[in-house]
C-alpha cells in the first residue's frame, strides 16, 4: 500500500486566541509538537480544524505558517471542501500557493447532488492544481455518499490518490482497496487498526491531537508483526477515543478542551460551537492520564 502523505496523519485543530482570532504562533507550536510526537502529516482546515468558521484568508495563512514551522519534516494536506465547485477550485489553487502538499476534498454537502455530479465536482478540483487529492467520504455530515463505483471511476485520475474513509462501510472500503491503488486512510479513530490490517494506508486522526505517539504505536506494532500488541494498544485507546468522538459533543470541542487542560495550543471554539464544561474536561483529562500511564 502506498502512503502518499505518510501513515499517521493528525486532523489538527485550529488554535485561536482568547479573543477568537487565528493564533498562528500557537498553530506553529502545536504542529511542531505533533510532528515530534510521531505524526507524519497534518491535515489542516478539516472539520476538526473548524473549516466552516474560518475564512479563505485564514486557511491560506494557516498553511503558510505551519509549512514554515515543519519545513519538509511532514506533509501538509489542506482541507478545501465546500458545497460550491467554483469556490473549492479557488481554495485548491490558494492552498497550492500557500505550500500545501495535498488536498482533502469532502463530497459537496447540503445540495446532495447525484453521483455523476459528485464525480464531476471532484474531477474539476483535481484538474485545478498540480496537488494530489484525497477524497473524503463522510455521509453522516454531508448527507450524501461517495459511492464505491464513483470512487473506482475517480481512481483513474492521476491526481486522485487517496480516500479518507468515514463511511462506516467496511465492506465498501475493502472492495475499493481490492480494485485500485488508492491509499485508504481511516477517518474514524476506532477503525485505525482494522482498516490498516486489510491494506489501508494509515489514518487521519482527531485523537492524535492529544495522544499522537499512542496512535502511531498501534501501526508501529502491527508493522513489526506484533499484532497482539497492536490490538491491545488500540483497545487501550478506545475509552479516550469514545470520549472524544462519541460522547455527544463534536470532536473539535472535546479535543480543544483536553489540549487546553494539557497546556498545549488550542484556544476557544468558534460559534456556533460551545466549549466543553468542567465535568467533561475533567473526565477527558482522567482518561488521558490513564492511557498515557498504562
Amino acid at each position: 500500500m502506498t502512503t502518499p502523505f505518510g501513515r499517521s496523519l493528525c486532523a489538527m485543530i485550529t488554535p485561536f486566541t482568547t479573543s477568537g482570532a487565528l493564533d498562528l504562533d500557537g498553530a506553529q507550536r502545536l504542529a511542531a509538537h505533533l510532528i515530534a510526537q510521531g505524526c507524519d502529516g497534518l491535515v489542516l482546515s478539516g472539520t476538526t480544524g473548524e473549516s466552516p468558521t474560518t475564512t479563505d484568508a485564514e486557511k491560506s495563512a494557516l498553511i503558510a505558517a505551519v509549512r514554515e514551522a515543519v519545513a519538509d519534516r511532514a506533509s501538509i494536506v489542506a482541507g478545501i471542501g465546500t458545497p460550491d465547485t467554483r469556490h473549492t477550485v479557488d481554495l485548491a489553487r490558494e492552498a497550492e500557493k500557500a505550500g500545501a502538499d495535498g488536498l482533502l476534498v469532502v463530497a459537496p454537502y447540503y445540495s446532495r447532488p447525484p453521483q455523476d455530479a459528485i464525480e464531476a465536482h471532484f474531477r474539476e478540483i483535481a484538474d485545478a492544481s498540480e496537488l494530489p487529492l484525497m477524497l473524503y467520504d463522510i455521509p453522516n455530515r454531508t448527507g450524501i455518499r461517495v459511492e464505491p463505483e464513483t470512487i473506482l471511476r475517480l481512481s483513474a485520475h492521476p491526481r486522485i490518490v487517496a480516500v479518507k474513509d468515514c463511511s462506516y462501510d467496511f465492506l465498501a472500503a475493502q472492495k475499493v482497496l481490492a480494485r485500485t491503488d488508492l491509499a485508504y486512510y481511516a477517518g474514524c479513530d476506532e477503525h485505525n487498526l482494522a482498516l490498516y490490517a486489510v491494506g489501508g494506508a494509515g489514518y487521519v486522526s482527531t485523537v492524535s491531537n492529544v495522544v499522537p505517539d499512542r496512535m502511531r504505536a498501534v501501526l508501529d506494532a502491527f508493522d513489526a508483526g506484533d499484532t497482539t500488541r497492536a490490538a491491545r494498544l488500540q483497545q487501550q485507546a478506545t475509552p479516550l477515543i469514545e470520549a472524544i468522538m462519541s460522547a455527544g459533543l463534536p470532536g473539535t470541542v472535546t479535543t480543544k478542551a483536553l489540549l487546553t487542560a494539557l497546556d498545549l495550543p488550542s484556544g476557544p471554539v468558534r460559534a456556533p460551537l460551545r466549549p466543553a464544561d468542567d465535568t467533561t474536561t475533567d473526565g477527558l483529562l482522567s482518561l488521558h492520564k490513564t492511557l498515557t500511564t498504562t
